[in-house]
């Protein structure tokens, strides 16, 4: 399918999308909340590759990874107008996750990646899968 709206366009259109409190995001965060798992959002600016959640006490680094953007094997879609480029972006984007997560672990710090579909079909799953980092990482 070729793209119907101009360079220019496409440009301005994917410059809006959100980097932080997305609609998935938000999800999880009121999720936790919640849950009773209290959190800090803005303070994780100083962490190496800006974590979405970040338990401080615990060490503990959460990341919502959009399926688009981070190339998930299950939704991850390709564009075909500029495919070359996006790919590369794509594949940009995980070696940053890698290298992040890298940092982060020698820093001491657990992290947890959630796909956003994850987040979508099982935010109780996903919470779940936190509180027991987290509860690991306390002890």
């Amino acid at each position: 399918m070729v793209d119907i709206l101009t360079p220019e366009q496409r440009s301005v259109r994917m410059g809006r999308v959100r980097q932080t409190g997305t609609d998935i995001e938000m999800r999880l965060r009121r999720a936790l909340w919640a849950a009773g798992l209290r959190y800090r959002v803005k303070a994780a600016n100083a962490l190496p590759g800006r974590p979405d959640v970040v338990f401080f006490k615990a060490k503990v680094a959460i990341f919502v990874d959009g399926c688009f953007w981070h190339g998930c094997p299950l939704h991850g879609t390709r564009p075909v107008s500029n495919a070359i480029f996006w790919a590369e972006k794509i594949k940009r984007n995980q070696q940053r996750d890698q290298q992040v997560d890298a940092k982060l672990s020698a820093a001491g710090w657990r992290v947890v990646r959630l796909w956003e579909h994850e987040v979508k079909k099982d935010l109780a799953g996903c919470v779940s899968r936190i509180r027991i980092v987290i509860q690991t990482a306390e002890r």
